[in-house]
């Protein structure tokens, strides 16, 4: 009898896996939505510069102190209830976000809605990592994350169509996701088969393979600064891109919201081939391969003048940026003890939501002391940065 984590690649399309991509596509539809809101908030709110950054900033704090606690606990209490805990949170965050009438409600919202990811990745990634062998597992992190992708692509997407198309305010574009969330929530409740680290420890002494002995390896801990120095200029970019779009470049709300979606919605593509490619050619020679050519390409984007030359870039940027997301998941996976697995992914999101709190404060004074568009220079920096200290100093067998 085949075991339940040796699931060939043919058969990988499981209801489980499924559920996995359409509930990470609800966790990050809301990722960009207020960056690509911006031009509208500021008005209507009068927002300052640096406000712009606190209402970046606290949302993502508030991921970063609760990160560790909901990996302790997705490993405690299982993936299950922590998915459905995170599509509650979620629901709650949209719907206040579709009252708000001041920014502190606004905050709140927003907040809800990253606490809603910190809750579900832990739970979500050990889900997946856990179904697979480890030699399948960048196969069907691919698939997982290309339901990622799509909610970051659809969630601007959304605002295109009902701000652009259907003339209705921001709010509407928040309440739009109320019934898709609860639908979520429904199709979680049906997952039956729920792989754990033991299922995971038998199939590996069966197969003769040996996982991470510890968690805090010089890698891991490397791996994390990478991915650290990865969100600080994603952050810093994406904080004041809107504003500068539309002031800079010629662009309006609803086509920067188009180009925000757009360099994500690739991803639907991007993530299954990224997740295959890395099983062919390993997950470390794929990562550093197909982010040189992301990075050289969104410093192309800000670097050469020219509205259309900029989409071009900037959706190329996007594209090589999301094949490689499998390829990193899966290393995280291979870093991570079996039995800590929902810590690990914890830690490997957790630098994003630091980072993501204290990048658009810094994005924010150098908008103000030298220019927006010197946010952008400095993001080329710290994404070169981030490929060297990746490529020199991560080990991965």
């Amino acid at each position: 009898m085949t075991h339940p984590q040796q699931i060939k690649y043919r058969e990988i399309l499981s209801y489980g896996l499924i559920v996995m991509a359409l509930t990470h596509t609800l966790t990050h539809a809301f990722q960009n939505m207020h960056s690509a809101l911006y031009p509208i908030l500021k008005t209507e709110f009068t927002l300052t510069n640096q406000q712009i950054g606190l209402i970046s900033s606290i949302p993502s704090l508030s991921s970063a102190l609760l990160s560790i606690p909901t990996g302790i606990l997705s490993d405690k209490i299982g993936s299950k209830k922590m998915i459905m805990l995170s599509n509650i949170v979620a629901l709650a965050g949209a719907v206040i976000a579709g009252i708000a009438q001041n920014p502190v409600m606004l905050i709140l919202a927003i907040s809800m809605l990253y606490v809603n990811t910190t809750i579900y990745h832990p739970a979500s990634y050990s889900f997946t990592t856990f179904m697979f062998k480890p030699q399948d597992r960048s196969k069907a992190l691919g698939f997982h994350g290309a339901g990622g992708t799509l909610g970051m692509a659809i969630g601007p997407i959304s605002i295109t169509i009902i701000v652009g198309l259907l003339g209705l305010g921001w709010r509407y574009v928040y309440l739009a996701w109320v019934i898709p969330l609860i639908l979520g929530l429904i199709s979680v409740s049906f997952i039956k088969f729920i792989p754990t680290a033991a299922d995971e420890d038998k199939t590996s002494l069966e197969n003769g393979v040996q996982g991470a002995a510890k968690l805090l390896t010089a890698s891991l801990v490397l791996f994390l600064v990478f991915g650290a120095l990865r969100t600080v200029a994603a952050s810093m970019s994406t904080t004041f891109l809107s504003l500068w779009l539309v002031n800079s470049r010629g662009y309006n709300v609803a086509l920067a919201s188009l180009i925000f979606g757009a360099s994500s919605l690739m991803g639907i593509v991007a993530a299954p081939v990224g997740g295959v490619l890395a099983a062919r050619y390993g997950e470390k020679k794929w990562t550093y391969s197909t982010l040189i050519i992301a990075y050289i390409n969104f410093a192309l984007a800000f670097l050469i003048p020219g509205k259309w030359t900029f989409a071009v870039f900037y959706l190329g940027y996007g594209f090589f940026n999301l094949l490689s997301m499998a390829a990193n998941s899966a290393i995280m996976a291979k870093l991570s003890p079996s039995r800590q697995r929902g810590l690990g992914f914890a830690l490997y999101f957790l630098p994003g939501s630091i980072m993501g709190a204290v990048a658009p404060m810094i994005a924010a004074y150098i908008a103000d002391s030298f220019g927006m568009y010197t946010v952008f220079l400095a993001s080329i920096g710290v994404f070169a940065s981030a490929w060297i200290l990746f490529t020199v100093g991560v080990k991965v067998d």
